[in-house]
Formats: C-alpha cells, structure tokens, sequence
C-alpha cells in the first residue's frame, strides 16, 4: 500500500450502491461482499495496482485514496469501461430488483492520512459529487444503466478534456453540483445511456453478444416471488472438493428437479 505524510496530491475515488436500504439483510450482506471484489476485477482488467490504494470501506461505500502517479486517464476511462462489463455480467442472472447499480465521483487534490481516515478539502468534494441529485437522478431515469460516473471540473480537464483518454467531450454532460456548502461545475457520464457513447467492452463485442442472451431484468411476478435471479440464467456445476462458496446462491436437486 502507498504510504505518504502530511498532505500529498492524491486520486479519490467515491462508489456508493444504489438503493441499498432497499434490499432485505441478506442482498445488504451479499452486495458488501461483492462489492469490492467487483472494484477490484475492474481495477485488474484496467491495468491498475488497487492494493496500493487506501480503502476507506463504509458498508454499500468505498472510498478509495492513492498519491497520483500518472494513471488517472486510465482510471477515468478503462476502470470505468471495466467497471460496467463486471456490473453488467454481475447482473445479467439477476431480476430487476436485485441488480447492483453504482455511483461512482472521482477528484484529484492535497490528502492527509489521518488518525480517523482521511483529512482534506478532497475529501469533502468528493463526497460531495458522490451524493450530487444528478448521480440518482441519472440512475432513476435511465433504468438499464449499471453505473453513473461524476468526474470533478479538474479531473475532467486534466484527463478527458486534455485527450489522455478514449472518451470524448459528447460523452459527457457538465452539470452544476451544489450539496450542502460545496459548489462546483462537475462532468457527468452514464456509460451508454442518453445519447452518451458506451465505448468499447473489454471484450469482443460481437463474439459476447452472439455467445449470451439478450439482457433481461425480469417481470413483477420473478420481483415479487423473492428470488434474486432469473431460472433461465443460472449455472449447473458439479464439484469434487471444497469450494468457497461465500456470496455464492446454491441450489440442490436431482435428476428429477
């Protein structure tokens, strides 16, 4: 893990689930635990060393710190790219109810590790944008969206607006974030929804799509029936030894059903 002491120039990264509190204390359980395994698969996929990062876990949050090094372009738009395949195959056994949908703000400025987490102005803002009414209010009107992305003004100049990235100005609109004391521009993304361009999948979009089945988030009888997942999208393994099975939803049955 990256050590520095006083205040140092430092990445934060805000994610908070969507409608957490929404969900019965089994799925609350399941979505902690799967929560940063997710981050962390996007992180890998992008190219990122995430066991360098401080993580600040806060149940359905994280907030996650690291000395800038220069990967910022690749945070804002491989791990964001990354981050929507793994909510996406996540989800994709999952009926509507159930789905895990994320907010995700980023910000870049002096941070201190201190005795109770992290102390700077960074901080604040980046908290800030993570509960900005534009992050709910982009996740409430486009429902296929798996995540809805804020970047602060200077992150958005420094990587997008500068062409460190793959993304382009059109894929974002600039918002005004006003929460509580703070107030700033900010640049708002939902990757793939309204009129935004969903950029390239990590894998083969063509060879994902002709091999999976169209996504479909279930109907109001699969919601109300209480079962986190679609019949029609679920596994059959056969084991021989142990397996770790924690976040894991198994089913038992014979040849007969």
């Amino acid at each position: 893990m990256a050590a520095w002491s006083g205040f140092h120039p430092c990445t934060c990264i805000a994610v908070d689930a969507q409608a957490y509190s929404r969900n019965d204390d089994r799925r609350q359980s399941e979505i902690q635990h799967d929560l940063p395994r997710l981050l962390s698969r996007a992180a890998d996929g992008a190219g990122l060393n995430r066991s360098q990062w401080h993580l600040q876990p806060k149940g359905d949050e994280e907030l996650a710190v690291y000395p800038m090094d220069g990967s910022e372009p690749r945070l804002v738009d491989d791990f964001v790219r990354h981050l929507v395949w793994e909510l996406g195959e996540y989800n994709r056994s999952r009926i509507s109810a159930s789905r895990l949908r994320l907010r995700l703000a980023v910000d870049h400025g002096p941070v201190e590790v201190a005795p109770n987490g992290f102390a700077g102005a960074t901080v604040v803002s980046v908290s800030r944008l993570l509960n900005s009414a534009h992050l709910y209010e982009a996740l409430r009107q486009y429902e296929p969206a798996d995540l809805a992305v804020l970047l602060s003004d200077h992150v958005y100049r420094s990587t997008v607006g500068s062409g460190h990235t793959t993304l382009s100005p059109e894929d974002f609109r600039k918002v005004a974030v006003q929460v509580k004391e703070y107030e700033s521009v900010a640049w708002l993304r939902i990757p793939g929804g309204n009129g935004f361009s969903p950029g390239p999948r990590p894998a083969d979009t063509a060879t994902a799509s002709s091999a999976s089945p169209s996504r479909s988030h279930g109907s109001a009888a699969e919601s109300a029936s209480g079962h986190h997942y679609r019949a029609d999208r679920l596994n059959v393994n056969n084991f021989a030894g142990p397996v770790d099975l924690r976040g894991g939803t198994v089913g038992f049955g014979g040849s007969n059903g």
